[in-house]
C-alpha cells in the first residue's frame, strides 16, 4: 500500500487526535493553544479541508456527532492505526535529514511518536548532516574572503553559517538527554499524563 501523502497540518492533527478523540473545532483551539500555529498557519478552513482529506484517506474515522443548542452538529474524530503509523513513517522521514524547514519543525514537535532510540539514530543522522553542510559552507565562505569578495554579497550565507553551528550545538546536548532513560519520552508510563498536561511545542 502506497503511503499516504501527508500535509504538517495533516500530522500534526492525527497526532493530536492520538491524545484522544475530538471535533474540528477542538482541535483549532488546542493547536492554536499550544502556538502550534507558530509553525503551520491554522485556520477554520484548512482545518476542516485536512479533517476531510485524512477522513478520506482513512486515517481517522468518525466516532460520533454533537449538538450543543443551536449551534451546527460537530462530528468527533479519532484516529485509525493506519493514521497512527502514517505519522510515525513521516516523522521518521523529515526528522533525520530534512531540508525544509517547516516539515523539520512538526517533525522535532513529533518526534515523542518514536521510539526514543530511534529518535537518537534520527537526530544523530542530521547532526552528521549539518556537520557536513557547515564545512562546505565554511570552505566558500573562507574562500569568497580570499578572493576579497565584499561581505554585503555573503550576509545569508552568513547568517546561515551561524544558524547551522547553533542548531549542531544545540543537538550536540539534547541528543544525549533523550538517550538518558531520565529523560522522559513518548509512552513512558511514569510521564504521560504529566506530558499531556504541558505538552507545549514552545
Amino acid at each position: 500500500m502506497k503511503d499516504p501523502a501527508l500535509t504538517p497540518l495533516g500530522v500534526m492533527v492525527l497526532a493530536l487526535l492520538s491524545e484522544g478523540d475530538m471535533h474540528p473545532y477542538e482541535m483549532a483551539r488546542v493547536l492554536r493553544a499550544r502556538r502550534d500555529d507558530r509553525i503551520v498557519p491554522i485556520s477554520h478552513g484548512t482545518l476542516y479541508h485536512t479533517v476531510s482529506r485524512l477522513h478520506g484517506q482513512g486515517l481517522l474515522e468518525e466516532v460520533g456527532v454533537d449538538r450543543d443548542g443551536n449551534r451546527p452538529e460537530r462530528t468527533t474524530y479519532t484516529v485509525t492505526p493506519a493514521g497512527t503509523e502514517s505519522v510515525r513513517a513521516w516523522v521518521r522521514r523529515e526528522l533525520g535529514g530534512s531540508r525544509r524547514q517547516t516539515p523539520f519543525r512538526v517533525a522535532l514537535a513529533e518526534a515523542h511518536n518514536l521510539d526514543r532510540a530511534e529518535t537518537v539514530d534520527l537526530l544523530t543522522q542530521r547532526l552528521g548532516l549539518l556537520r557536513e553542510e557547515l564545512q562546505a559552507l565554511t570552505g566558500l565562505l573562507d574562500g569568497a574572503e580570499a578572493r576579497d569578495i565584499p561581505e554585503q554579497y555573503l550576509l545569508e550565507s552568513i547568517r546561515h553559517r551561524l544558524l547551522l553551528q547553533a542548531e549542531i550545538d544545540w543537538l550536540d546536548t539534547l541528543i544525549p538527554r533523550i538517550a538518558s532513560p531520565d529523560f522522559a519520552w513518548g509512552m513512558d508510563p511514569d510521564h504521560v499524563p504529566a506530558q499531556r498536561k504541558a505538552h507545549q511545542h514552545g
